[in-house]
Formats: C-alpha cells, structure tokens, sequence
C-alpha cells in the first residue's frame, strides 16, 4: 500500500503543533526533547517523500494560478 506523500505532512504538522501545546503547558523537558529531536526526523522524512514522489502535472506556467485562470489575452 502506497502512503500519499500528504500523509507525512499532516502527521509532521501534528507532531509540531503537539510540540508547541506542550511547551506552552509547561510539561517535562525531557518529553519536549525528545518529541522536538523525532520531529525533526519526521520532517527530514517528509521532505524526502514530498520530493521523491511520483506526481506530475499538465499545469505549466501559461496557466498562472489555479485559483485565479488567466486567458491568454490577459498575458
């Protein structure tokens, strides 16, 4: 079973987000350490799944950006 790269992302992401609530309620050191040296793990993972992924897309830069289409009178 094939993990979507976006998998690593959310989970990286909750990971850091947990960090900081536990830095802000005044928990242990020793649990914020050692979750702060396994997110940066997590995170050096995520950028190599992000870029190793297989995606490839139509989309090239005479598209502009999806959310605002620009004809190719605009240009």
């Amino acid at each position: 079973m094939k993990v979507s790269p976006m998998f690593y992302v959310a989970l990286t992401t909750v990971l850091l987000i947990t960090i900081t609530i536990m830095a802000a309620m005044n928990l242990p050191f020793n649990w914020i350490f050692y979750l702060t040296v396994i997110g940066q793990v997590f995170v050096a993972v995520m950028v190599y799944k992000v870029l190793t992924d297989n995606y490839t897309t139509t989309k090239t830069f005479k598209h502009f950006y999806e959310d605002n289409p620009m004809n190719q009178d605009d240009i």
